[in-house]
């Protein structure tokens, strides 16, 4: 069952906090409009509904020591074998974020190193544990990330 589009109030409740998790129901009401308790009930009925999932840091992952970001897509070697890619790489501390795709590759994997040696071990890994060849491409620069598309 489709859920009824979101309202424009609840948009913009959801695009500020998808700019700042830490908004104080009284400064989202400020931003809208509405009462500190109207937009209390607001946010948690948007949990409730699963619009908001959660509430996360943003992090310079240079700082962390994890400045260079590689996409390495990945094709199974033996098109019968299972595909449970995912289950293999889990516990990859590296990988950051897996993608389901359609295209030559099965997945798309978003990874965080701190450098080229970092990464062509990582890749090693990744072979070793998922039985895949693997394709990569290594981000230059980041001119932006994360947006909030709200439709």
């Amino acid at each position: 069952m489709t859920q009824a589009p979101l309202e424009d109030t609840d948009r913009r409740i959801v695009e500020l906090l998808a700019g700042d998790g830490r908004m104080s129901f009284t400064d989202l009401g400020r931003a809208t409009g509405l009462s500190t308790s109207a937009v209390h009930q607001r946010v948690k009925r948007l949990e409730h509904r699963g619009i908001i999932t959660g509430y996360a840091a943003a992090l310079d992952h240079t700082e962390l020591g994890l400045p260079m970001t590689a996409f390495i897509s990945i094709t199974p070697i033996d098109p019968a074998a299972p595909d449970d890619y995912p289950d293999r790489v889990r516990d990859i501390a590296e990988i950051e974020s897996c993608w389901s795709v359609a295209g030559e590759e099965s997945y798309i994997l978003k990874v965080r190193v701190g450098n080229p040696v970092d990464l062509e071990d990582l890749l090693a890994r990744i072979r070793a544990a998922a039985g895949v060849s693997t394709r990569t491409t290594v981000v230059l620069s980041t001119p932006f990330e994360n947006r909030s598309v709200t439709g």
